[in-house]
């Protein structure tokens, strides 16, 4: 059975709020679960903060154990340092004009 960390959304339209969770590679993304090992919520409160809660003694069971993380799970867990931050996905070289690039 492979475990995926992955994030499950709730709140209304427009508003969103998600639960970082353990789950079967095969369920639904709001289905059924494992285990609940964090919340985001990507709206920022009036002082600009969004809020980000983690529970790191249980991620790091969850990886050690081999689950694989999503692609912002992997993104948001590189923020706090338990895993390496991924890899910019950017070319720097793509923001220059092709006429003013330099051949290598």
């Amino acid at each position: 059975m492979v475990v995926r960390l992955r994030l499950q959304r709730f709140g209304r339209k427009h508003l969103p709020f998600y639960r970082m969770v353990a789950a079967d590679h095969r369920a639904p993304r709001d289905g059924k679960f494992l285990e609940v090992v964090g919340t985001y919520n990507p709206i920022a409160n009036k002082d600009g903060i969004k809020e980000i809660r983690l529970k790191t003694d249980r991620l790091k069971y969850w990886l050690s154990v081999g689950a694989q993380p999503s692609d912002r799970v992997a993104w948001i867990l590189g923020k706090f340092g338990i895993l390496p931050p991924p890899p910019q996905r950017f070319s720097p070289k793509r923001m220059i004009p092709k006429k003013d690039r330099e051949e290598t």
